[in-house]
């Protein structure tokens, strides 16, 4: 191996180390940009309102973007 042969292995070498380095850095940026979960203590459920002695509940889930409305009577 002549010393051209050395200094292109050595600069290949660095190269691919920094080309899966910066992957790397790139790949963990993304997981804790991402990270987005619903909490588990979020209350789903919440009394909104009355009507003729029941409760107006709103029952949600974080997943979803959407309210859900009932009434709980408590007879």
């Amino acid at each position: 191996m002549t010393d051209d042969d050395k200094d292109a292995l050595k600069e290949f070498v660095r190269g691919v180390a920094f080309t899966i380095g910066l992957t790397g850095v790139v790949i963990i940026g993304i997981v804790l940009l991402s990270s987005n979960t619903v909490g588990d203590s979020e209350q789903v459920t919440k009394v909104v309102g009355t009507y003729k002695d029941c409760d107006i509940v709103r029952w949600h889930y974080g997943a979803l973007a959407e309210y859900k409305y009932f009434l709980h009577c408590p007879k």
